[in-house]
């Protein structure tokens, strides 16, 4: 649940299947991985994208023999301060892996409750507090509360909701269940008035620079080899930007520059 969660924080699900069940054959609990170097979760992360989730799993793995036994803790606190972990990371394991009480509040269902409640089109770019304390009065927070639903199902479905109907560029509102009850649809399905939306750029941009420049370092890696650090910066056409991206890597842990080359 753990390893599913981090690989799909920013990444389609279909990408992360093949990746998540290599993972799990090699490190099926977090002793497995916490005996590992860095360098190894580095590279099985293969091409999943924002490789410094593949050291803060290892940190968390680390962190959970330290602290917890080797085992994910129950406890919701504890969750959200393992290394890796926002709020929204440990609620969704306490929701789906321990039946936990807590909101899991991702784009879909921030999109689904803007639309419900405020009739606008989509929700800020960040989740602000009031979202996180209305998530939380949907899902009913408190044990016990007169018709709460069950946590992860609740998660789940709204999740789905969001993600299969009412989505961000064609939502099937006919089909929603939410229709009649929907200030979005009453008000008219009034067009988004906010800031521009802006998509993220990739091309051309550092973080495709250092997914080049890492991942020639991983098949080297693979082979037991080092790779010379100024024949891995000739791979890209912008000098400078390599060499940037190149510090920035082994300031983020994510290569070793040594005497002999650039590793893992």
């Amino acid at each position: 649940m753990v390893v599913s969660e981090i690989m799909a924080q920013q990444t389609p699900v279909a990408r992360v299947v093949g990746p998540w069940t290599t993972w799990m054959d090699h490190w099926p609990s977090p002793g497995h991985l916490a005996v590992e170097p860095p360098g190894a979760a580095v590279a099985a992360w293969g091409r999943l994208g924002y490789p410094r989730r593949a050291l803060r799993l290892h940190e968390a793995a680390s962190r959970m023999v330290e602290r917890h036994g080797g085992e994910v803790p129950a406890d919701l606190a504890a969750l959200e301060s393992l290394p890796g972990f926002g709020r929204y990371t440990a609620a969704a394991v306490f929701s789906f892996a321990f039946g936990g009480r807590a909101p899991v509040l991702d784009t879909n269902v921030r999109r689904v409750l803007a639309r419900v409640e405020d009739a606008v089109e989509f929700p800020p770019t960040s989740a602000s507090a009031g979202e996180w304390r209305r998530a939380g009065e949907w899902v009913g927070v408190l044990e016990g509360t007169p018709g709460a639903p069950e946590p992860a199902l609740w998660a789940v479905a709204s999740m789905e909701l969001g993600a299969l109907v009412c989505t961000a560029r064609t939502p099937a509102c006919a089909l929603c269940p939410l229709q009649s009850d929907c200030a979005w649809v009453g008000a008219g399905r009034p067009r988004y008035a906010g800031p521009p939306r802006r998509t993220q750029a990739w091309h051309g941009t550092d973080r495709q620079c250092r997914g080049v420049l890492l991942d020639v370092v991983r098949r080297a890696d693979a082979d037991g080899l080092a790779v010379d650090a100024s024949r891995l910066l000739a791979g890209w056409a912008d000098a400078d930007q390599a060499r940037r991206c190149l510090d920035g890597l082994a300031a983020d842990g994510l290569v070793r520059v040594g005497p002999d080359g650039v590793r893992l």
